[in-house]
């Protein structure tokens, strides 16, 4: 990692960072709005959602973007004239917010419900799930009994999908059927924390690699690392000032790692100011796979 720059201030809290048509798509999540971006900061805002907060962003096959509405456990999609519109009702079935999100090539999206509300320090703690939206809207489960499911992958040859378990320190794949339902879970690689004062390593937003690993927004460490497959870290970058909330590999090569950064996790905190930002490092490895 090298060349750490700014390319983006002033914003609530980046999440569900995205490279999509030569330019970084995010959830602005406590500003309650999508955001695009290029690499010069020149960014306007896609879409608002007032009444939520928006997170996991993907896109169907024929261009029209879908955003998760955490809270009210819905899955929007905007149309071609700008309309926000229903894409899918989660709420018969999610059991806490619904977080990060990652779309397939067919439109099939997977996104994670964390079990539990997680503004809410009271709310019940339950089993959080993958739960597959077919591209006409169909909810059901995918996997169930993860712990704190965040961050979602898909690998290039849509094969494996690869969950960030943020209360398990770890990351876990399944295979990816035909029919798009997922079998065969393995852990992909178990997350040690850097600092031994920490007793885990809770992963947040993730990415893929070319060579197989993956880029991880460790908040409780205030840390983005690159692990193998097995666990076996190989490069990291710990924050002063700030804890990162996701990444993603973009750039015309792909080799530029954005970083969604924020001045805390805690809603009441964030909401005092606009003080986070999208940083960027140079990598040696491009990306690969969704996102």
């Amino acid at each position: 990692m090298r060349n750490h720059r700014t390319i983006l201030e002033g914003l609530w809290f980046g999440e569900g960072p995205r490279w999509h048509d030569d330019a970084l798509y995010f959830s602005d999540m406590h500003g309650h709005r999508v955001v695009r971006t290029d690499l010069d900061g020149n960014a306007t805002t896609v879409v608002e959602l007032a009444h939520d907060e928006p997170s996991g962003l993907g896109w169907l096959p024929d261009g029209r973007l879908l955003v998760v509405a955490m809270e009210t456990q819905r899955l929007h999609r905007l149309e071609a004239d700008g309309t926000l519109v229903e894409h899918a009702d989660l709420s018969g079935i999610a059991r806490g917010d619904i977080n990060d999100m990652i779309v397939s090539a067919d439109g099939t999206a997977y996104v994670g419900d964390m079990g539990s509300k997680i503004h809410e320090p009271d709310s019940p703690r339950r089993p959080g799930q993958t739960i597959r939206v077919t591209p006409d809207g169909h909810v059901s489960c995918a996997a169930d009994d993860l712990a704190s499911p965040n961050g979602h992958i898909i690998t290039a040859d849509g094969c494996t999908l690869i969950v960030a378990e943020s209360s398990g320190g770890r990351l876990t794949a399944f295979d990816i059927a035909t029919d798009g339902t997922l079998d065969h879970r393995r852990l992909y690689a178990p997350l040690v924390p850097e600092n031994p004062a920490l007793s885990f390593a809770p992963p947040d937003g993730v990415c893929l690699d070319a060579a197989g690993a993956v880029w991880v927004a460790d908040p409780i460490g205030a840390r983005v690392f690159r692990v193998l497959p097995g666990g076996v870290v190989t490069d990291s970058h710990t924050f002063d000032d700030v804890i990162p909330v996701a990444c993603v590999l973009g750039g015309a090569d792909r080799r530029t790692l954005l970083v969604c950064v924020a001045a805390s996790w805690k809603r009441e905190t964030v909401r005092e100011a606009p003080r986070a930002r999208i940083d960027a490092f140079d990598v040696d490895i491009p990306g690969s796979g969704r996102p």
